[in-house]
């Protein structure tokens, strides 16, 4: 079994349900509104666990209700919450999100204690780290944490997977050189590389670029066409499974989770665990909410088979 660390943040997700996203300065009506767990690393978490692997969850939220909503739901997926910490005077990070008819979304995330984590937190774990396969992280949660994890990860020969999420145009030089596999999505990755996506020569191209800032293994996902892989073995566009989708939310963080789940350190299967995520992320999307949504390990495979047959 896999043994995982994800370093990241986790919110309350509220939805609201609207036929379409308003125009400046035009007031809509909602259809509904739900609640729901999420944050960019209790997903991945929730995910990688829900994938087959032994997954620890690295986080802060606030002291008040949702705090405990967060790690209930947590705990009910599997995941470990022992280095999970509550912040006092802080809230637990908020994202309110607008879902069309059509399953797109927009959303804006209120942190609250997700920036609370610190490196003496990350410090604190050095043990679990160390004893780790992988150690994920993303732009939810301050930049000197990411650089600190990563930095203890390759002290002990641990891969390190970077979500570069929400996306920023300078990530440190630092950072990139610790990172051993990037997985951006096609607008991540253009902000980064300033290469518009548009077809399989520019993810080719944002590929290229990113391996000249110091990245051997790149992985971006591309919506409902698929996601590009690229390293030193594997060069090539891996399909997305064709599905209605109801709810785009989590699906990239379902991918991630499902893909570190499968993945040998030594990315010798990246391939054959790529197409097992974007099976996962497929299931992901046709359901509501970005927790609830994300299948079983048994769910994915069962599909895979029918997929196969």
């Amino acid at each position: 079994m896999k043994k995982i660390v994800v370093v990241g943040s986790s919110n309350v997700d509220t939805t609201l349900h609207v036929k379409d996203f308003p125009k400046p300065g035009e007031t809509i009506n909602a259809l509904d509104i739900t609640s729901a767990g999420g944050g960019k690393g209790a997903n991945q978490a929730i995910a990688a666990a829900k994938g087959g692997s032994d997954t620890n969850f690295i986080n802060r939220v606030g002291e008040d209700s949702d705090g405990r909503f967060i790690l209930s739901q947590l705990k009910s997926y599997g995941v470990d919450t022992t280095y999970v910490q509550t912040t006092s005077g802080k809230n637990t990070g908020h994202a309110y999100i607008n879902l069309n008819e059509a399953g797109q979304n927009n959303i804006i995330i209120d942190h609250g204690a997700n920036y609370e984590l610190s490196i003496e937190d990350i410090d604190a774990a050095e043990d679990l780290i160390s004893e780790s396969d992988a150690v994920i992280t993303q732009f939810e949660t301050p930049l000197d944490v990411a650089i600190e994890a990563f930095k203890l990860a390759k002290k002990h020969a641990v891969v390190t997977i970077l979500n570069p999420a929400p996306a920023i145009e300078n990530i440190p030089n630092e950072l990139l050189k610790l990172t051993d596999l990037i997985t951006p999505n096609e607008t991540e990755a253009g902000v980064i590389t300033g290469i518009e996506i548009s077809d399989e020569t520019s993810l080719k191209e944002a590929s290229d670029k990113l391996h000249g800032l110091g990245i051997e293994n790149v992985v971006i996902t591309n919506g409902a066409k698929g996601s590009y892989l690229s390293t030193k073995k594997v060069e090539k566009m891996v399909p997305a499974f064709k599905v209605e989708a109801v709810d785009t939310t989590g699906a990239g963080d379902t991918f991630l989770g499902f893909l570190a789940s499968q993945l040998e350190t030594d990315f010798s299967n990246i391939e054959e665990a790529a197409i097992f995520a974007s099976r996962a992320s497929s299931i992901a999307v046709s359901r509501l909410g970005a927790q609830p949504s994300i299948p079983t390990f048994n769910e994915v495979k069962e599909a895979m088979g029918k997929n196969n047959g």
